[in-house]
């Protein structure tokens, strides 16, 4: 089934689908390869978990999720690498989605997607479509996947069928800012709506990084100077920039860093740390996020001993105010001082 775990604390679109498990695509920084082996390569969720939640099933995870959220397909695994043409899982449920019109992101590499069997299913979809590319200079850290160069020509076709076609610069090192400048004008002319931004995360320490919780990332000074670079360069060509770094969300041009803000029947979840630190009048705490076992989605953020009982009984809402008052989350958020919901 789709979930969500513990990005509802900070994620506007956090429940996730993938059709299958694993990647071919084999980036050095991929960061599920921390949580599984993406070399084994197999069939993930199917048609029929797809279809329990677009007609309102919810686990014990999702509970707290009462209206039609929008699906983000592809969290971590690629639904059209190659292994797609053997089993066109992900085919089926793109039929599905044309039918129902049930909103969804989807983030890819794979050029299956434009083929055109794939393409026309998603002219009849209510869909954002996500392409991770980030320069050229990538490609050899990418050695499975579409060159960065093939990659543009796949943009070009999805922007003619997509709701929006959004760039995922990410993660972004700090070596690839003039290569994005240098592009901006190419994505305007291709039809990109907007770039994502986010720094890179490494478990090992390189050259300029500092600790943050469990990772190595920029310091934020460094990543806010060159995001706000290439915004204010993209936005003066029609592009819009969000902000994945969670660090520096609120610089960007929405705090839905998915770009979906404004598209019709794209609800996203407005009660989060970015909406509780940074945009408080427009929180949005729906009947389901106040009612009790409703939090079991925040359980992987404690010890496994312990989840339990810490959750038990609580709902989402109580749990979110809990971590906003975390001193780590706050330092996680660029959030300075005491700020109470």
């Amino acid at each position: 089934m789709p979930n969500c775990g513990s990005q509802c604390l900070i994620c506007c679109l956090p429940i996730r689908f993938d059709t299958y498990r694993g990647c071919s695509h084999a980036c050095n920084y991929c960061f599920a390869s921390r949580k599984i082996d993406i070399s084994d390569i197999r069939k993930g969720e199917t048609i029929n978990a797809l279809k329990k939640f677009v007609e309102g099933y919810r686990t014990q995870d999702t509970n707290w999720c009462d209206w039609n959220i929008p699906l983000h397909w592809g969290g971590l695994s690629d639904p059209f690498q190659p292994i797609e043409k053997e089993y066109k899982l992900s085919l089926e449920c793109l039929k599905y989605l044309a039918e129902t019109k049930y909103p969804f992101v989807v983030s890819t590499k794979g050029k299956l997607i434009i083929e055109d069997e794939y393409l026309q299913l998603l002219k009849e979809c209510n869909v954002v479509v996500q392409i991770s590319m980030v320069a050229s200079i990538y490609d050899k850290l990418e050695k499975g996947a579409p060159t960065f160069a093939e990659r543009l020509k796949m943009v070009e076709k999805l922007a003619k069928v997509a709701k929006r076609v959004i760039v995922r610069s990410q993660p972004y090192m700090l070596e690839a800012k003039p290569y994005i400048l240098n592009t901006l004008n190419i994505y305007k002319s291709i039809g990109v709506y907007g770039i994502i931004v986010e720094g890179l995360k490494n478990l090992t320490k390189l050259k300029g990084m500092e600790k943050l919780g469990a990772d190595f990332v920029y310091p934020i000074e460094k990543i806010k100077m060159d995001f706000l670079t290439i915004k204010q360069s993209a936005n003066k060509v029609g592009l819009k920039v969000f902000a994945g770094e969670n660090r520096i969300r609120k610089l960007g041009d929405s705090l839905n860093c998915c770009g979906t803000e404004g598209l019709e029947g794209f609800v996203h979840s407005k009660n989060n740390l970015n909406y509780v630190y940074f945009d408080t009048n427009n929180i949005k705490i729906t009947k389901s996020m106040k009612e009790a076992r409703t939090a079991s989605c925040f359980s992987s953020l404690f010890q496994e001993t312990i989840a339990g009982s810490v959750v038990k009984n609580k709902s989402f809402n109580e749990m979110l105010i809990k971590f906003a008052k975390n001193k780590s989350y706050k330092k996680v958020m660029g959030i300075m001082g005491i700020i109470e919901k």
